[in-house]
């Protein structure tokens, strides 16, 4: 990775001085003559008649409900910033969901704020970091100049592809500061702006923010509900990329899984939209296992629990169990069956009009069944559920909202999320799952290290539901043959 020239550059490794260098109020190192050399002779590359990103129209209507809901109020909502890996390299950026769902846009130091125009109504502009100057040199000596990351859209461009006016975000702190009246900002993304509204902000009234942000994406629109298709489309292509590189992985590490899906998120998306579980043998028991560095064994199974995110950053989240070598043991067929089974009962209670936690109840239901059958747990059913006695194999919810974040509308409140009811437009996942501890002793040993999981991604449709993965197969026999066929 090449090094940019800074005042800390070692003395040894600077260009020779001259007497003419440092004249010019740029870095040591740089004559008068490099600096006049790298000011002109560049084309003008401005682009004209951009035609406005896919979500505009949507991100407007998101604005029109955010103003009517905080009327008279300035409302701040940045982007983020960079954030330090090691030393002088950073993560890759990922705009915050809440900047991203208002604008479209996805870089970094950004900020949207909708301005009062009085008692009601608000105008909208977005703040951006302009296009680097090429007169004091910053698109050449500064780490986040354009000939070191890339070109930036200028303003004007932005404002064409967003559909919102844009203005220069590095005079946008002092002018907070100098601002009256009441102000919102969603917090934890962006220190600088949150410093120029220390005075003006209380915890509680940004809260109230980030809870309406949350909650308003839990109703999918039209261009969403695309976005999650596409997010599921690409990830079931990934699945099917993993099958066929299962022998390479068992000469590997489950690395070979992750590294296989994520080729596959990053060709036909930003990203995965979370970190990959790629758990082989009774690392399937671990429930976010992110390691990825067990060995792959033919017999055991594999939980590929996994999702690519689209460039718009709508991310799928899907799970299959997989037989590595193409075909399930008496043992692994009767779990998985098992937990198809709940999990089909649970996707049969989404639907709209249903408790959001109907699905949850309707799964648990099945596999306390099950469990008691297997003579695992004593009945009856209902004795076990009411003590949450399956839970020790069972461990976790039933699924939850998907959208920007794969846990998304965190922060919606509990009436108007997991107490709330289901209506069309919202997406969630149905994942039921049973995991017997490699070294729980309360269970036949021929259960032990088996983790089982099945996760789809569904709609709530006006007449019930439609799951948007339903390309990847979900009976241990449709698996057994879909494998096959992918081997060759």
């Amino acid at each position: 990775m090449a090094d940019e020239l800074t005042p800390e550059t070692p003395e040894e490794e600077q260009p020779k001085k001259t007497h003419k260098q440092r004249k010019n109020g740029l870095y040591p190192g740089v004559s008068d003559e490099l600096a006049e050399n790298m000011r002109t002779g560049w084309a003008d590359t401005e682009l004209h008649g951009l035609e406005p990103i896919a979500q505009a129209e949507h991100t407007a209507a998101r604005r029109a409900a955010l103003s009517a809901r905080f009327p008279g109020e300035r409302l701040v909502v940045p982007a983020g910033r960079l954030k330090t890996r090691s030393n002088d390299t950073e993560y890759p950026f990922r705009a915050s969901t809440e900047y991203a769902y208002l604008t479209g846009d996805q870089t970094e130091n950004g900020v949207l704020v909708l301005e009062p125009t009085g008692p009601t109504g608000h105008t909208a502009t977005v703040y951006l970091l302009p296009r680097s100057d090429r007169e004091n040199g910053e698109f050449w000596l500064s780490g986040q100049g354009e000939l070191w990351v890339g070109r930036r859209h200028s303003l004007t461009e932005a404002e064409q592809l967003l559909g919102i006016p844009a203005q220069d975000v590095r005079k946008l702190a002092e002018a907070l500061t100098e601002a009256e009246g009441p102000v919102r900002n969603v917090r934890g993304h962006d220190a600088l702006i949150e410093s120029a509204l220390t005075d003006k902000v209380t915890k509680e009234r940004d809260e109230e923010l980030r809870v309406y942000l949350s909650e308003a994406r839990a109703v999918k629109d039209a261009f969403e509900i695309g976005e999650l298709q596409k997010a599921v489309d690409s990830t079931v292509r990934g699945f099917e990329d993993v099958v066929k590189v299962l022998d390479k992985a068992e000469a590997t590490s489950e690395r070979y899984i992750e590294g296989t899906f994520f080729l596959r998120a990053r060709v036909e998306g930003n990203d995965v939209g979370y970190g990959s579980i790629c758990a082989a043998g009774p690392h399937a028991c671990t429930l976010h296992w992110v390691r990825n560095d067990g060995d792959v064994r033919s017999g055991d199974l594999l939980l590929l629990d996994a999702g690519v995110e689209t460039h718009s950053l709508y991310t799928a989240d899907v799970t299959r169990t997989l037989p590595i070598n193409g075909t399930y043991t008496d043992i692994q067929r009767k779990i998985y069956d098992a937990v198809y089974e709940s999990q089909e009962a649970g996707i049969a209670a989404v639907k709209p009009g249903a408790k959001f936690r109907d699905f949850h109840d309707a799964s648990q239901h099945v596999l306390a069944e099950k469990l008691v059958e297997w003579g695992l747990l004593d009945g009856p059913v209902e004795r076990v559920l009411e003590l949450g006695l399956q839970r020790r194999w069972t461990l976790h919810g039933t699924g939850h909202m998907l959208g920007m974040d794969v846990h998304d509308c965190a922060a919606a409140r509990t009436e108007a999320y997991v107490d709330g009811t289901l209506e069309p437009g919202m997406c969630l996942t149905v994942e039921p799952g049973l995991y017997f501890q490699a070294d729980d002793l309360t269970v036949p040993e021929e259960y032990r290290g088996i983790g089982v999981r099945i996760e789809d991604d569904i709609l709530v449709t006006e007449d019930g539901n439609r799951n948007l993965s339903a390309g990847l197969p979900r009976t241990s026999t449709e698996v057994e043959a879909w494998m096959a066929r992918l081997k060759g």
